[in-house]
């Protein structure tokens, strides 16, 4: 059974850094598309980074974030993170690690495509 763990998440100034962690039981990262996904209160979900590696690493950001987020993976500690800098009040949200998305990420904003995704870790940033 896969299981995703978010961590890192928490409270901080704008401007300020936070790197989220998801680290994943029963679940070896492949080629396959792996990102980060956020909700804010009534607000639509939205894909917030995404990367494939396939000999090479591949990274998809969104455009809110493009410049100030970095996706990784470590994939001896089977872990992906999201290194988020330059946060903005309107970065607050629920932050959902998802993994086994469609392959080379085509399509990665659309959440339905991953088969996985972990609890959340909420992120508050006051301005």
């Amino acid at each position: 059974q896969v299981q995703l763990v978010e961590s890192g998440g928490g409270s901080v100034q704008a401007g300020g850094s936070l790197r989220l962690s998801c680290t994943s039981s029963g679940y070896t990262y492949s080629s396959y598309c792996m990102g980060w996904f956020r909700q804010a209160p009534g607000k639509e979900r939205e894909g917030v980074a995404a990367m494939y590696t396939d000999g090479y690493k591949v990274t998809y950001y969104a455009d809110s974030v493009k410049g100030r987020f970095t996706i990784s993976q470590d994939n001896a500690k089977d872990t992906l993170y999201l290194q988020m800098n330059s946060l903005k009040a309107e970065d607050s949200a629920m932050y959902y690690c998802v993994v086994d998305g469609p392959p080379r990420c085509r399509g990665w904003l659309q959440g339905n495509g991953y088969n996985y995704w972990g609890q959340g870790t909420q992120v508050t940033v006051s301005s």
